[in-house]
């Protein structure tokens, strides 16, 4: 898009959002809201969009989703509800073309919104109805850069806590994760609403940008040399784009913008509205309420009440001559800005997308217009991403902004005025009262977990900007109030029920099934800011007992976050050792929802504040900053007077603070590799392997004792990093049985991964080429061709899920594969005891634990003869093995097991045993202690410094 010709670029955003309305109810007005926008906005966006794709225009269009919209997109209810609007759509415009025969030009009109609508039920059917994957397509195809908005699009400016901001940002951002599968560069702050902190709460998120009103960045201290034409960095690292209010206005303006030209569609003159009830009703609200249809026969005409028929070929031209006129004034624009500039200017355009096609019939038309004659015309302007034009521009002014918002007169007048300003001070009591509750119940009963979440989901409903806006426009105010009204007085008697101790159940039950949004939210996400340094202030300032040593474990993932099995090992490794009497501190990086500190069984688990990775040069950069975060961390405990005996590193990604803090604080250190690049990777062939075989070089060395986990990995690291055989110990790993015991009672169903008479083969781990799934993909047509009863159960994310995913399809075995993505603990415990047989095949397997996993509970194993799993499984006695990368040996014994049913479950039995013997944390913890033991005495650093 971007070819160095161009004097600045346009970056159009549109800004999709709805509140939240879903009722028990089988019709409810305001459900109409979305059922019009899908109709008249969305789908006529995503033809747009995909036409341009088709004809090979090169466009950029930054279109943001609140969470609430893709909620209600992605609920079966209110699309099955659709289906019927749509349908009843169909049969009146039938009826309007049999009703206007006799008028050509309004018939011409009646048939045209009938095939519109036919077409529009035709792409839902074709999409299964499903709108969210189709504008993701477009994203993956770099024409829509998508991004997210807070939870339920509360007004920043009017919360009262931290807490509040940052459970709307951290809420809205994940739900977006949740239905896109990435976390938004950018943000679209509600209402353009900016107040001091909320960049600080951003950038802690990971967040890149925001969009905020032009006076907000023009009357930023000092003033950015640049004015509005390039975005300001805050203190905070984050940047603000500011709307430009030359482009805006020429669409907004009610006086002269574009949408209010004669020769476009009269939004307000609708059959809904113009034929007689007894004609109309059934194709309306029930109660005989007049509704707007989106049929409209009638064009603005001008000023007065007369209006003429609409003339769809005049409309089509106009939009075509507005895009025209649009783009004349951002060459006009970009010329001038640019020779008083030192870089390219981007001008800033963003509207509601439901002002295209909802309210300005034609918007879409304009939009089609607007790509193609930036694309085919000339060569000054290019539409461009904010991210884009970050990558071009990664330095800013840096500023501090002014408090502001879109709307009237610009600074919140529209959401705090006489009218609803009253709501507030029921909010803030709110917000405070979620707080006190996070605060004091450390340790919630079930039903009181589900009440929290239940009170925190009120919460946010109810902060929506959305009911303060239709008080201040006196348009449905009793809906507004009635929501309010409902979501205020639910979340305060869920607080008396928490307080009380006294929950009803049944109730409790029946919020939740009327509420299905933010199912993964956690109330945690309220946990007060100032907790982590009470609950540190606490659990540290202690003197440290002579006979209980204080272990500072250093890991990059801890539960609940888990990539890989080094998280789940430190996390069982950290509990053991603290049942032993060992005082274990995990410094490790922060997880949204969780608390910044916390006690779980024991351990003290320390989540540091740093940026979120994305791609692999971001990691990098983040494990950098999470390396820094640990040694400042680390300091100020010092500083305050806290000894730590030891640290235990866990792999290359914790290097750079392991090194410094052993060599600052002259302290023993303890390094376990879990997993080596060279062993990765079947070698070391690029500059980035290079640099993480580096910082594994420098940390086995630098550490006074090397644990491993293998025979295997013990000669690896030996001759990979020179080190001396007696520096290296092997201590396996171990598995906690209970924790993958399956629960019969749980919510698992076999049924939603295979049939009744189908074996299921299953394998569980990181889709990446050294764990191997893509061999069983590879040989399951003549595994099936033998034995068709076998079912191939996939599990895990990673980059190579969708290549295995087509790759099944190529070879006509799809309908035999299910891949299911991230499984919970709950789901791992059921697939494990139902499957038939668990799957390894690895290339590359320094442990195995998911091995022993399958292994402890019950389940017959087949893995590769490779690194720890050789030395796990006994071939013929515990389980199975292949030659690694080598298919026709996993197809052979895919095929034996699948025909020897007695002789597997007889080899799981011994494979139970073994795990019962070898394999428990309670041994492995008290061979770690025994290293502990060993190091020498560290230098008591704290005492030194007082000395000084």
């Amino acid at each position: 898009m971007v070819d160095g010709k161009e004097q600045g670029y346009l970056a159009l955003v549109l800004h999709a959002h709805l509140p939240y309305v879903r009722h028990i109810e089988e019709e409810c007005l305001e459900e109409r809201w979305l059922f019009e926008a899908i109709t008249e906005t969305y789908v006529p966006l995503l033809q747009t969009f995909e036409d341009l794709v088709e004809e090979g225009v090169d466009f950029r269009i930054t279109l943001s989703f609140s969470p609430t919209l893709l909620t209600m997109l992605a609920d079966t209810l209110l699309l099955s509800r659709y289906e019927r609007y749509l349908t009843k759509l169909i049969d009146l415009s039938k009826l309007e073309v049999a009703r206007t025969r006799r008028d050509d030009q309004i018939n011409s009109l009646s048939v045209r919104y009938l095939k519109t609508f036919i077409g529009i039920q035709e792409y839902m059917r074709r999409h299964g109805y499903e709108l969210i994957p189709r504008f993701k397509e477009l994203a993956e195809k770099g024409v829509l850069e998508l991004i997210s908005t807070s939870a339920t699009h509360g007004f920043m400016p009017a919360m009262e806590t931290e807490e509040a901001i940052y459970s709307q940002w951290e809420v809205g951002l994940s739900t977006f994760e949740r239905y896109f599968g990435f976390r938004p560069k950018g943000v679209w702050l509600p209402e353009c609403g900016y107040t001091a902190g909320v960049d600080r709460v951003l950038r802690q998120l990971g967040v890149h940008y925001f969009f905020c009103d032009t006076h907000s960045l023009k009357h930023a201290t000092p003033k950015p040399n640049r004015g509005i034409y390039a975005p300001l960095m805050t203190g905070y690292g984050v940047h603000a784009f500011a709307r430009d209010p030359e482009s805006s206005s020429q669409v907004w303006s009610s006086y002269d913008g574009y949408p209010g030209d004669y020769d476009y569609r009269e939004y307000y003159r609708d059959i809904g509205f113009d034929l007689p009830l007894s004609y109309i009703k059934p194709y309306i609200h029930s109660e005989g309420i007049r509704v707007n249809t989106g049929i409209k026969y009638y064009r603005i005409t001008g000023q007065g009440d007369h209006k003429e028929p609409y003339v769809p070929e005049w409309a089509m031209n106009k939009a075509a001559d507005h895009a025209g006129n649009f783009l004349f004034n951002r060459e006009h624009q970009v010329r001038h800005h640019r020779a008083n500039m030192d870089r390219k200017p981007i001008i800033v355009s963003p509207y509601d997308a439901e002002l295209f096609g909802h309210w300005w019939y034609e918007g879409p038309h304009f939009i089609r217009h607007l790509c193609k004659k930036i694309y085919y015309d000339q060569q000054e302007v290019k539409m461009i991403t904010p991210s884009e034009y970050l990558n071009l521009y990664p330095h800013s002014d840096t500023g501090h902004l002014q408090e502001s918002s879109w709307g009237r007169n610009g600074y919140g007048e529209v959401w705090i005025n006489p009218d609803n300003a009253w709501i507030y001070r029921h909010l803030h009591k709110v917000e405070k009262r979620m707080v006190e509750l996070v605060d004091q119940m450390d340790s919630p009963t079930a039903l009181q977990e589900r009440a929290l979440n239940l009170a925190a989901k009120q919460l946010l409903l109810a902060q929506s900007s959305d009911w303060a806006f239709i008080i201040d426009n006196k348009t449905m105010v009793e809906y507004a109030l009635r929501r309010l009204q409902e979501h205020l007085g639910t979340f305060h008697q869920l607080y008396l029920g928490l307080k009380s101790g006294l929950l009803d159940e049944d109730w409790t039950r029946e919020l939740e099934q009327s509420y299905p949004i933010f199912e993964h939210m956690t109330y945690r996400v309220y946990s007060p800011t100032y907790q982590h340094r009470l609950a540190v202030a606490s659990a540290l300032q202690e003197e440290a007992s002579p006979t209980r040593r204080r272990v500072l474990m250093l890991s990059w993932e801890y539960p609940p976050k888990i990539v890989g099995g080094l998280s789940r090992a430190v996390y069982d490794l950290s509990r053991s050792l603290a049942n032993q009497g060992e005082e274990i501190h995990v410094l490790t990086s922060h997880v949204d929802g969780c608390p910044s500190f916390e006690c779980i069984e024991g351990v003290y688990v320390h989540r540091l504040p740093c940026l979120r990775e994305n791609d692999r040069v971001d990691f990098i950069d983040w494990v950098l900053q999470l390396n820094i975060e640990m040694v400042c961390y680390v300091e100020k405990c010092v500083n305050n007077g806290i000894r730590f005996d030891c640290i235990h590193a866990h792999d290359w990604l914790v290097s750079s603070a392991a090194r410094e803090l052993k060599r600052t604080y002259q302290l023993p250190l303890v390094t376990t590799i879990h997993a080596t690049e060279f062993g990765r990777n079947q070698g070391i062939y690029s500059d980035l392997q290079h640099k993480i075989h580096d910082q594994e070089c420098k940390l086995t060395n630098v550490a006074d004792k090397v644990i491993v986990c293998s025979q295997y990995m013990a000669k690896e690291v030996i001759q990979l990093f020179d080190l001396p055989e007696e520096k290296v110990f092997v201590i396996p790993n171990g598995v906690d049985q209970q924790k993958v015991k399956y629960n019969p009672e749980s919510s698992f169903q076999r049924t939603d991964y295979a049939l009744a008479d189908e074996k299921m083969i299953f394998f569980v781990g990181r889709l990446v080429r050294e764990k191997g799934a893509q061999y069983l993909i590879e040989v399951a047509s003549e595994v099936l061709s033998v034995c068709p009863e076998a079912k191939f159960v996939i599990s895990g994310k990673g980059p190579m899920k969708i290549q295995l995913e087509q790759m099944a399809k190529d070879r006509g075995v799809a309908h035999k594969f299910l891949f299911t993505g991230f499984i919970s603990d709950e789901q791992r415990n059921g697939l494990l005891h139902h499957a038939y047989l668990a799957v390894f095949p690895s290339i590359y397997e320094p442990f195995g634990i998911v091995a022993l996993e399958a292994m402890a509970s019950g389940t017959p194993v087949l893995v590769s003869d490779t690194g720890g799993l050789s030395e796990i499984v006994l071939h013929g006695v515990n389980g199975l093995k292949i030659y690694p990368g080598h298919p026709n040996s996993l197809k052979d014994q895919l095929i034996y097991a699948l025909t020897h049913e007695q002789e597997i479950q007889g080899m799981a039995q011994s494979a139970l045993n073994m795990i019962n013997e070898a394999y428990q944390w309670k041994d492995l913890s008290r061979m770690t202690k025994e290293i502990y033991d060993s190091l020498p005495m560290a230098l008591d650093y704290v005492l030194v410094k007082r000395e000084e």
